[in-house]
């Protein structure tokens, strides 16, 4: 199936208190959409947001038919509310995007390129030779980054250059059998679907991509971080419990 030809895209976007960059966000994503030649769809999870997110996606909604709010009553964690997005979307393919588009949407193109090349996964990374960070993070994100990939690894080999990257896109079948599985709620996440989708034996290509940083990220660089190497734990548990498999 050669997506810009025929077949239904689903883009997942979760939302944590992202009033400043929503509506900018999704006027970028359905005017790409809209020059291509497949149907789509957008749908929104708002994470227990606390600010105007629901009100500015909601003016949108009452613009196109094909724009869909999910709200989740209270913050769950970026995992979860991507892996509701993903569950409930309906497309031939999949991709999530976080809401500051730091990959943007354009670079889809590169994802499609693979996956109409029988990979069943396809993600944009900013650690390849090929990758074009535009605008870098602060030394001190990039630098715990870095120590995070380097600590995963050690837990969990995963072999690719970045998992953090938020620009991933899966055909229906592998979606469908990889989040099901999912049990990480927050930023690890990324981690656990690649994982998950190494051990159901789907084809997984990381692929060059745009990036440019973006200064209004919800990370907490402290508190997230201990929950993500947590999580890391967590993960291996699961995978050594065979309950990926």
């Amino acid at each position: 199936m050669y997506i810009r030809d025929k077949g239904y895209l689903s883009v997942v976007i979760p939302a944590y208190n992202e009033e400043r960059i929503i509506g900018n966000t999704l006027e970028k994503i359905i005017s790409y959409l809209k020059t291509e030649n497949f149907e789509y769809e957008i749908i929104v999870v708002i994470d227990g947001s606390t600010d105007s997110t629901a009100e500015v996606v909601k003016k949108y909604e009452q613009l196109m038919d094909k724009l869909t709010i999910l709200v989740n009553e209270t913050t769950m964690g970026k995992g979860y509310s991507v892996k509701r997005g993903v569950l409930e979307s309906k497309g031939d393919f999949v991709l999530f995007t976080d809401a500051d588009l730091s990959t943007p949407i354009e670079e889809i193109g590169k994802l499609f390129f693979w996956l109409n090349k029988d990979y069943d996964v396809a993600i944009g990374s900013r650690g390849l030779k090929e990758s074009q960070v535009e605008i870098h993070q602060s030394f001190v994100r990039g630098r715990m980054g870095k120590t995070f990939n380097k600590i995963m690894q050690l837990i969990i080999f995963t072999g690719f250059k970045d998992t953090q990257c938020g620009f991933k896109c899966f055909k229906r079948h592998s979606a469908d059998k990889v989040f099901v599985k999912q049990i990480i709620r927050g930023f690890a996440f990324d981690v656990e679907i690649l994982l998950i989708a190494r051990r159901q034996g789907f084809r997984t290509k990381e692929v060059p991509v745009k990036w440019l940083n973006s200064p209004f990220s919800t990370v907490h660089i402290i508190k997230d971080s201990l929950s993500m190497l947590f999580d890391l734990f967590r993960i291996k548990y699961y995978d050594i419990s065979k309950r990926y498999y």
